[in-house]
């Protein structure tokens, strides 16, 4: 689709999320404090965002864990599970791991998320994962390292731009510091030395969390085929991140697709044993998932 559709689209959807009410006001009490972590309230995110200082270390990405740290929107299907062995632990009884009313109010089109979802699961079991077993196979550890860097050397424009509008100046500068160091002494960002030599963290951040801050509001929750799962308000920010994606408006669609391609089995490749034995831990994979999305999101606009 022509970028500039997509875009039009996003200021409607903006628009529309500017329109929405807040829901989930009726959580008072300390009981309700687990659930409210996970319900994505743009005025809670505000309060916390405000409140919270920048931390971007090694910060958890979601559904992968790698040196890029922070939220990889290009991260591959269903990847953002990574740690649903610790809400598995939780998810005791089939209670134990469902929303309450009030949350399943973000999920109206649940029925269609939840049949993509499993589409999605079976894509990557039969399809992502032996594609990635066998890249591991193919490469050794440091060319696959080697190509992981690049692809995360070239998402810079994502970041630098998302952390001028969210005035995180210190974390542009890094940014454009990393690119330059990379792009020359890394080779093309083959190694990421401005990390390993000079001690420079990478500051990630993303248009859905930039909108969050600005005081957007989430929207419904949407899982679409083949990709991660969204709010609508990140699914927004995850247009305009592809937008800035800077080689796709100098080499051919074709080549585009390849390198999205070969990045998604990159992203699996590295995280290839994560998912074993996931349905056998959790009750509910649906539920868990959904519920892990909201509360990543929220610890990451507290970054």
């Amino acid at each position: 689709m022509n970028k500039s559709i997509l875009i039009a689209l996003t200021f409607a959807l903006i628009f529309f999320l500017r329109t929405e009410s807040v829901r989930g006001e009726t959580l008072e009490d300390m009981e309700h404090a687990e659930t409210a972590q996970a319900l994505p309230q743009s005025e809670f995110y505000r309060d916390n965002a405000s409140a919270a200082a920048e931390s971007d270390g090694e910060s958890i990405a979601i559904g992968i864990e790698s040196d890029k740290g922070g939220l990889n929107q290009r991260s591959g299907v269903i990847e953002l599970t990574q740690n649903l062995g610790e809400e598995g632990a939780r998810a005791e009884s089939k209670e134990e791991s469902v929303f309450d009313d009030t949350v399943d109010e973000w999920d109206p089109w649940e029925p269609f998320n939840e049949k993509t979802f499993w589409f999605n699961r079976q894509a990557d079991r039969f399809v992502l994962k032996p594609v990635a077993k066998g890249y591991n196979a193919a490469l050794p550890d440091l060319i696959r390292g080697g190509i992981a860097n690049m692809f995360d050397n070239l998402d810079v424009t994502r970041r630098f731009v998302n952390n001028i509008l969210q005035l995180r100046f210190d974390g542009a500068g890094r940014e454009l510091a990393r690119f330059t160091i990379n792009s020359t002494i890394g080779i093309a960002g083959f190694f990421d030395v401005a990390r390993t030599a000079l001690g420079i963290s990478q500051s990630d951040r993303d248009t859905g969390q930039t909108l969050g801050i600005y005081g957007i509001g989430n929207g419904p929750y949407l899982v679409l085929p083949f990709l991660h799962p969204f709010t609508i308000r990140d699914f927004v920010g995850f247009l305009f991140d592809e937008a800035m994606y800077p080689l796709s408006y100098f080499i051919p669609t074709g080549a585009v697709i390849g390198m999205t391609v070969t990045e998604t089995i990159s992203d699996r490749a590295a995280t290839i044993d994560r998912f074993e034995g996931i349905e056998d831990t959790v009750v509910d994979l649906y539920g868990s998932v959904r519920n892990a999305y909201f509360q990543r999101r929220a610890a990451d606009l507290k970054k």
